[in-house]
Parts: C-alpha cells; sequence; structure tokens
C-alpha cells in the first residue's frame, strides 16, 4: 500500500485586523490655497495610494477663507479643502513622514506657521489612537473647530466621531450655532 500524501500546509488565512499595523482606519484632511488647488489636491489623494494609504471614500471639495493665527483671513488666497477616509497598515509615525514627503514632493515650503501653502495634508484621526508628542498630535488638535473639516467629514461619514469630542455631526451644529466664536 503507498503512503497517502500529506496535503500542503499553508500559513494560516488572516484577515487584515489580524496582521501587524491592522490596516488602521484613518481620516485626513486636506488643503490647497497656491496653484492649481484642485489638481494639488487630486495629486495628493494619488501621492498617498502610492505611499499605502488606501483611499476609500473622498469628500467632495469645498472652498473656506483662509485661517490665520489670528483668526480668518479673507484677504489671504482662499483654500479647496475635502477630507479621505483611509485605511493603513503605516505607524501613526510613517504616516507622519510620508505626508511630509508628499507634501514636499507637490511643492509645499514651510516658512511661515499657518501660511499660504500648495497642500496641507493633516491627520485627523488614526483609529481610536491618541498621540501627543512634540510634532504629531492625533486626534488633530484644533480639528473639532474647524467647519473646513467636519463638513467633508460628516459628507463621507454621517456617524463620525473625534476620539475625545463626541459626534462630528453635534460638533458641527456647535459650531455653526448662532453666537458660536468663529
Amino acid at each position: 500500500m503507498s503512503p497517502i500524501p500529506r496535503p500542503p500546509i499553508h500559513p494560516p488565512v488572516r484577515r487584515p485586523s489580524q496582521l501587524p499595523g491592522s490596516n488602521t482606519p484613518v481620516v485626513l484632511a486636506l488643503g490647497s490655497n497656491l496653484g492649481d488647488r484642485e489638481a494639488t489636491l487630486r495629486a495628493a489623494l494619488d501621492h498617498l495610494q502610492a505611499a499605502g494609504v488606501h483611499v476609500t471614500t473622498t469628500s467632495g471639495f469645498a472652498a473656506s477663507v483662509a485661517v490665520k493665527p489670528n483668526g480668518p483671513d479673507p484677504s489671504a488666497p482662499g483654500y479647496l479643502n475635502a477630507v479621505a477616509l483611509a485605511h493603513t497598515d503605516l505607524s501613526p509615525r510613517d504616516l507622519l513622514d510620508a505626508i511630509h514627503t508628499i507634501e514636499a514632493d507637490l511643492g509645499r515650503v514651510r516658512l511661515e506657521h499657518w501660511g499660504d501653502r500648495t497642500i496641507d495634508i493633516d491627520i485627523v484621526a488614526y483609529g481610536t489612537r491618541v498621540v501627543a508628542e512634540p510634532d504629531l498630535e492625533i486626534p488633530h488638535s484644533r480639528a473639532a473647530e474647524r467647519d473646513f473639516v467636519l463638513a467633508p467629514w460628516l459628507e463621507v461619514d454621517p456617524d463620525a466621531e473625534l476620539v475625545g469630542h463626541g459626534r462630528v455631526d453635534a460638533l458641527l451644529a456647535a459650531l455653526r450655532a448662532p453666537g458660536a466664536a468663529e
């Protein structure tokens, strides 16, 4: 009698949530107020995909007034903004490094805090993680105060919640309430 051959051994199949990095959901805010703003936003989304950030949904593009340290500045070039929902296996630090590379590749020059820029990409949320480092704060420290972040986010995720702050729809309603600070 001949021996029964052993079946081939395969590694166990794992879902993305079981893999290192766990394919973490992220929320990214994108803005541009110099050059061809729409083309720059589209290029940034392409660069994110190439960097291992798998964009699943993008809001429509929305115009907003530039915000400077002293508040809204209608004399500055206006922004075009969007929010992207994505998944990545990159760590928060590696994601920030990838974003900085993309911004540089698309012509961003960091000369002035809150200055005009070809592209700005912020990590609004990284799963439910909270990160507090000198150059990396997640969730983004001002996301709860920014209509141009909350409105597009709500467009693509009506049940969105900002870790530590609550539901995005409630945050946006509070910002838009009569008498709310700008």
